[in-house]
Formats: C-alpha cells, sequence, structure tokens
C-alpha cells in the first residue's frame, strides 16, 4: 500500500491553515437548517486540509503529495467539502500554491493566476452532486462578490479561469491545462465505463501544469477494480490518503454497529464540547438504512455504504462474522495430535502454514508470510523462517498428516518429505477441481456449524474474509454446482492462501479421524 505518513500532522511547514482560514471566510452551508451560514470546517476537514497541502520544510515546495483521497461512508459530506476545496483554490487571494517564507518563516501562499478546475464523475448525476453544493456555496457565501457569474455548465473566474463540471469522454479531455481537479465517487469509476482512463488523462494534464486533485471515494468492491481500489492499491508515490477503518464488529450486533458507525462518521455525527461546527449526520437513520439493507440479504452493501468496508458485494467463500464468533484462544499442549495444511507461492500473494488439533477442532497458524508492499522483483518468502515453524510443530507435537500443495512450493515439500517421511507429508493438489471443491463444502459445513474454533488471529481472520467463491462444473449429490476458492481478482493484493491452508488442513483432519487418530494415538506406532 501506498505511504500514508502518521495519523495526525505534527510540526511541519503546511498552506492548510491559510485554506483553511479562506473557505470558512468565503463559503456559506449550501443547503439544509443551516443554510447560507458560514462553513465550518470540522477538525477531520482541517486535518485532511494540513496535509494535503503540506510543504517540504526544505524546498518550500508540496511534499510528496500530487493529490488525496478521501474515503468516507455515504453522507459524511465529501461533496459539499470537496466542493469548499473548490472554492478556495478558485479565490482570486488563494493561498493555494507555494510561495517561500514570511520573515517570521512560515510559508507563503499564492493563487493560480488563470485557475482551471474541474468538477469530474462518470456521470451528469454523478457530478450534479457536487455541482449543487457548489453553487449556493459560491452565491450565498462572501465568494459571490468575487465570482458574479456562476451557471448550470460552467463558472466564469475573473482574470479567464473557470470552473466546469466533466462528464464526457476521456479521450476528449487529453491535453487540457487544468490546475485542480476534483474526482468525485471514484469509487464507481470503472474500466467499462471508461473512468480508468479519464482519471489517468486528467492525472497527466495535472502534471503539466503542476496542479493537484483530490478524490473522493465511498468503500469499494473489490471485485470492480474501480479508480478508487487501483490509487489505493498503487505502490507509485505521491497520493494522501485518508480512510477510516470501521474496527472489529458485527454490522449485525446493534451495539456494535453504533460503535462502528461512531467511528467512521467521526466530526460529521458528533462534536466536542466547544466545537464550532454543528454535526449533520443522524446516526439512528443511518442504522435504519442499514437494518433495511439487512433484511434485504444486503450485509455487504450495508457495510460498504455505511462501514466503510472493502467487500465485494457477492461471493463471498465463508461468512466472516461466523468465523469471529468461533474465535476462542486456548493453549494446544505438547500433548496433542494435531495435522498441517501449507498452501501458498514462492514469490507472490502469500505462504500460509495452519495446525488444526485433532480431538477438539481447534485452528491456529503456526504462520503466514504475506509478499510486503514494494518488494522487489527478487523477494522470496522468507524459507528459513518457514521451515523452522515446521520443524518446530514436529517436535512439541505428534503430527498426524501435513497435506500441502506443492505447485509453487516443491522444493519445501520435498525436503519435509525426505525428513517426516511421505506418509505424513502428504502432496495434496488444489487445483483438482472436483477434490478441492468437496473439501471447501467441507471446511464451509464446519464453519457455519460451529465444528471448529480457532485463535483469532487477525491475518488469518483476512485471508478468509478475502477468500471469493469461484464456481465449478461440479455437482453435489443433490446436482447442484458447488465452487472452490479463488482471490477477489487475478492480481487483487488481497491474500486468501491462509483460508486454503485451513481447508487442507481440515481436511487432513477428517482424513485422520477416518484413520483413527483421535485419542493421541501415536501416528508412528499407527503407521508401523
Amino acid at each position: 500500500m501506498p505511504w500514508r505518513g502518521p495519523e495526525y500532522p505534527n510540526e511541519f511547514p503546511t498552506l492548510g491553515y491559510q485554506v483553511a482560514e479562506l473557505i470558512q471566510q468565503v463559503c456559506a452551508i449550501p443547503d439544509g437548517d443551516r443554510v447560507g451560514q458560514p462553513f465550518i470546517l470540522t477538525d477531520e476537514q482541517l486535518r485532511f486540509l494540513l496535509w494535503h497541502y503540506r510543504l517540504d520544510p526544505d524546498t518550500g515546495k508540496f511534499t510528496y503529495f500530487r493529490g488525496s483521497q478521501l474515503i468516507r461512508p455515504q453522507k459524511h459530506g465529501k461533496g459539499p467539502f470537496a466542493a469548499a476545496i473548490i472554492c478556495a483554490e478558485a479565490h482570486s487571494e488563494a493561498p493555494v500554491r507555494p510561495d517561500g517564507w514570511d520573515t517570521a518563516g512560515e510559508p507563503v501562499g499564492r493563487p493560480w493566476q488563470t485557475p482551471w478546475i474541474q468538477l469530474t464523475a462518470v456521470s451528469e448525476d454523478q457530478a450534479a452532486n457536487v455541482w449543487r453544493s457548489l453553487i449556493p456555496m459560491i452565491e450565498l457565501g462572501n465568494l459571490h462578490a468575487d465570482v458574479p457569474d456562476t451557471g448550470q455548465t460552467r463558472v466564469n473566474l475573473p482574470g479567464g479561469g473557470r470552473i466546469e463540471p466533466v462528464t464526457s469522454s476521456a479521450r476528449s479531455r487529453l491535453g487540457q491545462r487544468v490546475t485542480f481537479v476534483v474526482q468525485d465517487e471514484v469509487h464507481s469509476w470503472l474500466e467499462r465505463n471508461g473512468g480508468h482512463q479519464l482519471a489517468d488523462n486528467q492525472r497527466r494534464n495535472l502534471a503539466g501544469m503542476g496542479g493537484r486533485f483530490v478524490s473522493t471515494s465511498n468503500a469499494w468492491d473489490p471485485s470492480e477494480n474501480s479508480v478508487a481500489q487501483r490509487l489505493a492499491e498503487s505502490d507509485a508515490p505521491g497520493v494522501h490518503f485518508d480512510d477510516v477503518d470501521p474496527g472489529v464488529g458485527s454490522v449485525r450486533n446493534k451495539q456494535e454497529r453504533r460503535r462502528m458507525l461512531r467511528k467512521v462518521y467521526g466530526d460529521a455525527a458528533t462534536a466536542p464540547k466547544g466545537a464550532q461546527w454543528v454535526p449533520w449526520i443522524d446516526l439512528d437513520r443511518i442504522d435504519g438504512e442499514i437494518v433495511a439493507l439487512l433484511s434485504e440479504g444486503e450485509a455487504a452493501q450495508a457495510e460498504r455504504f455505511f462501514l466503510n468496508r472493502k467487500l465485494s458485494g457477492e461471493g463471498a467463500a465463508f461468512d466472516p462474522e461466523q468465523w469471529q464468533a468461533l474465535a476462542q484462544p486456548r493453549h494446544v499442549g505438547p500433548e496433542a495430535t494435531i495435522v498441517i495444511g501449507v498452501d501458498g507461492a514462492r514469490f507472490q500473494d502469500a505462504l500460509a502454514v495452519i495446525a488444526a488439533d485433532i480431538d477438539t477442532g481447534y485452528m491456529w497458524p503456526l504462520g503466514i508470510w504475506e509478499r510486503p508492499p514494494g518488494a522487489p522483483d527478487e523477494y522470496e518468502h522468507p524459507f528459513d523462517e518457514v521451515d523452522a515453524a515446521v520443524t518446530d510443530a514436529f517436535e512439541q507435537w505428534q503430527v498426524w498428516r501435513m497435506y500441502c500443495d506443492p505447485q509453487y512450493i516443491d522444493h519445501l515439500v520435498d525436503a519435509w518429505r525426505g525428513r517426516y517421511g511421505d506418509r505424513r507429508v502428504i502432496h495434496w493438489m488444489t487445483n483438482r477441481i472436483r477434490q478441492s471443491a468437496w473439501m471447501i463444502r467441507n471446511f464451509t459445513v464446519a464453519i457455519n456449524n460451529a465444528d471448529l474454533t480457532h485463535d483469532g488471529d487477525p491475518v488469518f481472520a483476512a485471508h478468509i474474509r478475502n477468500a471469493r467463491k469461484r464456481r465449478t462444473n461440479v455437482l453435489d449429490d443433490d446436482l447442484k454446482a458447488m465452487h472452490v476458492i479463488a482471490k477477489d481478482r487475478h492480481d487483487s493484493p488481497r491474500k486468501i492462501d491462509a483460508a486454503m491452508a485451513a481447508a487442507l488442513a481440515w481436511e487432513a483432519r477428517g482424513d485422520a479421524i477416518a484413520d483413527g487418530a483421535q485419542g493421541g494415538r501415536d501416528p508412528l506406532v499407527a503407521w508401523a
């Protein structure tokens, strides 16, 4: 993931305070009960501006960031906030470009001489969301004296600048000399609707002028590969991300749901004593919307729209809330007889080694190694660590069987087979669709029926949560199509190897029980 910096700004120079002051001087609240009153920034919004307009203390130029992405749930107020930043960028005295230091060593900003600002979306209705905030924000506030020429399709600025909504094709936007761009709701900018090309062209245009962008987004569906997702998962430098995670909790539990809502809506829903802003979000109303979606079986949509969770709309292989409910950490003593599942790659994705206690069905990771973001081309998983974890397991417990998919780690599996024997270390090919489909069915049933427990490891849980269904031509006994598991797309950074390793371990446990391995029998004696 791209570098995001610390959560709060420390002592660094920024034009953000000056931009914030300007916004509060000239912008008006565009609608609602307080329409026409001064637009007062929340603490969250101020923090965003401080980071977006941060300067390098040595060069006095914008440091690192060529743009910012703001990720918040629906109704959070992203549109009016983006409109307020547009107003600042358009002002004739806007301190939005670095211009050195004053005698006290504080940063000085200057405006664009002819700002060309685009408010961009992939549909007219979407662009209208921010435009409907922008026009009354100008006309009802102190900016109207400087910007008297507002219209439905363009705002003409003094000196030849302009603000315009953009919804036409990406090809027609190539080469325009824009200075600032708001890319609105980029979670819906997809390849099929031209969003990818539009975003790329606009950012090239900004680079030519030294301009910058602000992208706003709800939580995206990771199966769609949206512009929001591509930007967040890119290793390319230069983007400040402002996101909030709801934390652990169930969308179906009212108390946990309210705690998560308070976190993701933040200043939009609550204000500390003495705050100048008035919250505009009614959490009871948002909660009602969630309950309605849950009643329609749309839990994933409820979590994306209102809890800021990045989830696929369909196709989750396992129930993440049920998995969470099965977390019961405990100690596994040396008397236990266990099985192990191993899955993963040598260079890419992750490599996971998952253990299961045969008698109790308790599962825990012996290790999960993920390829780090920005890893060099020559990166390999630390196989010495992986081997040490397996060796330690064989020394601590009685290992009945270890099921390994050797497709990408055959050198490791061959070494283990040579050390522990091919009756204990079993080749188990997950690309054999029929046997994999039945393995996933068995593991899914175990989760749903609470036949297993686990240690609550968060990386393990993430892999379970990331696994998606991939339908097959295999039919079960009722002639229904079965599925295996896969990532949400082939190049997704969301790993699932621990989920596959866990399914292998569970399959090994079932086979071990069928062979009479319960009760702590010594496997070496049993096989002698």
